[in-house]
């Protein structure tokens, strides 16, 4: 398989001083996502599922990422951003040579796997591999299942060219009839299967892939016509618009704003060609037709998406697929909340903790539920960024307002790729009688909190869940997220306030327990890591233990180098974008930081700051970026319970140890594998086997 390897030239390009360019950064997070295909300590059908979603990310950046950079380019192209001082364009031509070798590597893994996944018993053929008798068989299947779902266009004077809809495959071809020459263009119907079987094969499973009976066959859609020559094709398309509303927008329908918003996508600018063949001159004709520089032209011979990797092991007999998987588990739920007759009762003794995917979510559904149903319980509020397509959090929200709870809702409609999902529920919530509260002014709400005030005679009690993530059943099983459920009074009280504050679009209020972007979560957590600071200056331990999905915030950064230059030792787990160079003499050279690349998607945040006593621990929504710290409303919770804080830590210390796929970022900027002392340890199947 081809190395990666980025030139110095555009390595130093991205970085300067302690800092790394964001986009980089993020490229070098897919890296690792590609690297876990390619890497035998997963079982196959998982590698090709990781194949998949390195390209499903690389789909999403370039909406959204190149996309606003593109719109940048544009609007301010001498603006640069602040840590490397790179403007816009030129981001984006160090992007575009960056992902060109991105290609490649993909292409080499995909081959590997293919013939792994052959000598599993599973083949995935090439037109190239087809016997005479298979060709016909082949035609059959294209004439019978493909050929009626295509759609055909000849483009001519009465047909101009149609609009590509982003990521939908099309064959673009060159035609003659009668002396004529036109262009014809077939659209496939994403409702089309990937991959057909072939018959025969005892032994051994053979699959011909869509895009292989398109190649062979799809010229004859065009009946009558000579096709000189066919390019397969996908555009990718700017995704990143405007969420901002004015005043000029309060007598509009809000979520109709955002429909009409989310529909404009369809028609924004291509930021992205890709093409299965190079050499065409259909390949000009498609740069010209749509305004797009050719160094955003990729080349993929075989596929534009690999979702179909995750449908492979429904091909093989039950136990060979279950063989090249990870073992199936399932979400621990503690005896003690298993057997408790009363959730409520039991968050009022002691508070709650659980670790997802390791714990189960159960808990926190069966708390809702419970809620929904007990006489004592009030109100409850509940933020929402991202809800399961079949929510049972959703259903037992309408149940509690149908009881006769008053239950309040901010959901957030501004959450890409998810507004239309949101739009439906905030639809089914509010029939049901919920209040619903879009959203707070110009920020997105990203905080993850559910509070439950309850009456018992004249005494009002409080319950609040504070978690690192969504309210989302799905994600919970494949996201590592933590949560809290506590009955502390000041929590409590600061829950009730945030909702209030939340609904008239309040901004500017201290919490007594809580830290809130965009107020107070940047200040409160700074304030600590001065603590730890003077603790050095004074020849004191200092200490910051921190996780996060993503490092950008220039203040943060620097107040981290100042740490490591005052002494203070920091330990960072950054699973994605880390704009800090680490190890830097006389600049971070105290600082250590690794990434976690895994079964399970890293998504918890953790911010510690000293050891024993004096320690401080916060769970929070939000990662280290600009984004979350100043432009959205996010909340860091204490860890009151010194219990739960030793677990917290103790999980941080033994991913701080992992060998196996830990992967340390280094001074230079390269992410390298950490040096195996002793026993192997992969964190995350160590908290499976507990």
């Amino acid at each position: 398989m081809k190395e990666f390897t980025v030139p110095q030239k555009i390595k130093n390009k991205f970085m300067r001083d302690i800092y790394v360019n964001r986009e980089y950064s993020w490229l070098l997070f897919n890296k690792r996502v590609l690297d876990q295909a390619s890497d035998l300590t997963n079982p196959l059908l998982e590698r090709c599922k990781f194949l998949s979603i390195f390209t499903s990310n690389l789909d999403e950046f370039f909406m959204v990422r190149v996309g606003s950079l593109y719109n940048e380019s544009i609007s301010e192209p001498q603006a640069s951003e602040n840590k490397t001082g790179l403007t816009a364009a030129k981001q984006l031509d160090g992007i575009s040579e960056v992902v060109r070798r991105l290609y490649d590597v993909r292409s080499g893994c995909y081959s590997a796997l293919r013939k792994e996944l052959s000598k599993n018993g599973l083949r995935i053929l090439r037109a190239g591999d087809l016997t005479p008798k298979q060709v016909e068989e082949c035609r059959g299947i294209f004439n019978r299942h493909v050929l009626p779902l295509l759609s055909l266009m000849v483009l001519d004077a009465k047909h101009p060219l149609m609009q590509f809809e982003n990521k939908r495959t099309y064959i673009f071809c060159q035609l003659e009839k009668d002396g004529r020459r036109m262009l014809g263009v077939v659209s496939v119907n994403p409702s089309l299967d990937r991959l057909y079987r072939l018959s025969g094969g005892e032994k051994k499973v053979r699959l011909i892939p869509l895009e292989e009976l398109l190649r062979l066959f799809g010229k004859q859609a065009f009946t009558g016509y000579t096709v000189s020559d066919q390019l397969m094709l996908r555009v990718t398309r700017n995704a990143d618009f405007d969420t901002q509303i004015d005043d000029s927008d309060v007598e509009r329908d809000f979520p109709e704003i955002m429909k009409k918003k989310v529909e404009s996508r369809a028609k924004m600018n291509v930021v992205r060609l890709e093409i299965d063949r190079a050499g065409s001159k259909l390949t000009d004709m498609l740069l010209k037709i749509l305004r797009l520089n050719p160094k955003f032209c990729y080349v993929d011979e075989r596929f534009f998406d690999y979702k179909f990797m995750f449908s492979l092991g429904g091909f093989l007999p039950a136990a060979k697929s279950a063989s090249l998987k990870y073992p199936p588990f399932k979400g621990a739920v503690s005896a003690e909340l298993a057997a408790a007759s009363s959730l409520i009762d039991t968050v009022f003794r002691h508070d709650v903790f659980l670790s997802y995917p390791y714990d189960s979510m159960e808990p926190v559904v069966d708390l809702l539920e419970e809620c929904s149903k007990d006489k004592r319980v009030s109100s409850i509020m509940i933020t929402i960024y991202r809800l399961a397509h079949h929510s049972r959090i959703a259903e037992l929200l309408c149940r509690a307002s149908e009881n006769g709870k008053q239950v309040t809702v901010v959901i957030e409609l501004c959450a890409r790729f998810d507004e239309e999902n949101n739009m439906y529920f905030a639809g089914k919530l509010q029939e049901a009688g919920c209040t619903i509260i879009y959203g707070m002014e110009n920020y997105k709400v990203h905080s993850k909190i559910i509070s439950v005030v309850l009456k018992e005679g004249e005494e009002l009690r409080y319950i609040t869940h504070l978690g690192t993530g969504n309210y989302n059943e799905s994600t919970s099983r494949q996201y590592t997220d933590l949560n809290i459920i506590t009955s502390d009074r000041l929590i409590g009280e600061d829950a009730v306030a945030f909702f209030r504050n939340v609904s008239i679009c309040n901004t500017d209020f201290t919490y007594r327990r809580l830290l809130v972007a965009p107020k107070t979560l940047k200040s409160g957590l700074m304030k600590y890591m001065d603590r730890e600071i003077e603790k050095a200056k004074k020849g004191q331990e200092g200490y910051i233990l921190a996780k996060m999905n993503s490092l950008t915030d220039k203040a943060i950064i620097e107040k981290l180098a100042e740490a490591s230059r005052a002494g203070v030792k920091v330990e960072l787990i950054v699973r994605g974008i880390c704009c800090l160079l680490p190890g830097l003499p006389g600049k971070t050279e105290n600082i250590r930081i690794v990434s976690i690349v895994g079964r399970f998607l890293e998504h918890s945040r953790v911010y510690s700051f000293g050891r024993g006593k004096e320690r401080v621990m916060y769970i929070s929504s939000a990662d280290l970026m600009t984004r979350n710290t100043d432009k959205r409303v996010e909340i860091a919770a204490p860890v009151l319970d010194e219990g739960i804080a030793d677990k917290i830590d103790d999980f941080l210390q033994t991913m701080l140890s992992d060998n196996v796929k830990a992967r340390k970022l280094c001074p230079d900027g390269e992410y390298r594998r950490v040096e195996t002392l002793g026993a192997s340890l992969d964190a995350q199947a160590h908290f499976l086997q507990k």
